[in-house]
């Protein structure tokens, strides 16, 4: 019952979050001055910047909203399902009906880290093709939907975990409005992290700002990741024809396009998965 209630508390912040942060438009510093000109350093102490908005938004989110919402709706779930499925073991290896404290901290840990980590990432590459404010949030949290949430997790189409609880349209109603949930706190974390967020420097406030960036330490692929996304940001922040071309009312355009095409080519996929899921349960 504690790790329920205490579940419920941070799904309920990060919905607070949402509401709170959600109307706000996020300044994330650009690499590069008004002019397109900047320094190297500038722009490599602005990308840290970026960093650590990805990792607060994105573990945040993750945290309070796919892990500590996810495990909920893994409860409910085992809850609605009838007595056959009572005591039998998941894809994960849990057991359906019982939920222990060490099982929940597991699944938030990893789920914040690599869920949220792969979300925050998506956001700050896509950010500025979406709209402003909560519609930008909510634009975010339904591209999870249509092109994640059935191919990666949590609307699998092949987790047979959804022929064992259910029913399925409690599984595919719950699961969907968390994906959109998730999407729209990145959006919200992100907005307010960077308003309040100082430049890189060598004075603890700034320090203390930017700490969320020991994250990545355990996670070594995405300090690879990182700092080559590092270089090459710095690298084409010092190519002023290239920096003209990315912030052009035409790739604006043309990066809106892209992802609105994607969409709708995943959208069937998706409606055919989740109605499947939605059909299934004991």
């Amino acid at each position: 019952m504690v790790v329920v209630v205490v579940c419920g508390l941070l799904l309920l912040l990060g919905v607070l979050g949402v509401v709170r942060w959600g109307a706000a438009e996020d300044r994330l510093p650009q690499l590069v001055d008004a002019e397109g000109r900047g320094s190297a350093a500038l722009a490599a102490r602005r990308y840290v910047g970026y960093v650590t908005v990805l990792v607060v938004a994105g573990v945040g989110a993750g945290i309070l909203v796919a892990g500590a919402g996810g495990r909920l709706v893994m409860r409910l779930l085992a809850v609605t399902a009838d007595d056959a499925a009572q005591g039998r073991r998941t894809e994960a290896e849990e057991i359906v009906g019982q939920i222990s404290a060490g099982g929940t901290v597991d699944f938030i840990v990893f789920t914040g880290l690599f869920f949220g980590l792969t979300a925050g990432a998506a956001y700050l590459l896509i950010r500025r093709w979406l709209p402003g404010g909560r519609l930008g949030g909510l634009a975010f949290g339904v591209l999870l939907l249509v092109v994640a949430s059935t191919r990666i997790e949590p609307l699998r189409g092949d987790n047979k975990d959804f022929d064992i609880v259910g029913p399925g349209w409690v599984a595919a109603t719950a699961f969907g409005l968390l994906v959109v949930l998730h999407g729209m706190l990145v959006a919200a974390v992100a907005a307010r992290y960077s308003r309040a967020l100082p430049l890189v420097a060598a004075n603890r406030r700034c320090l203390l700002a930017h700490a969320p960036l020991l994250v990545l330490i355990p996670a070594f692929p995405a300090l690879i990741v990182t700092a080559i996304g590092g270089v090459a940001a710095v690298g084409l922040s010092r190519l002023k024809p290239v920096v003209e071309i990315l912030r052009s009312h035409k790739t604006l355009v043309a990066g809106r396009m892209v992802l609105a095409g994607i969409s709708l080519a995943a959208l069937p996929g998706c409606v055919i998965t989740v109605a499947d899921i939605a059909g299934r349960g004991p």
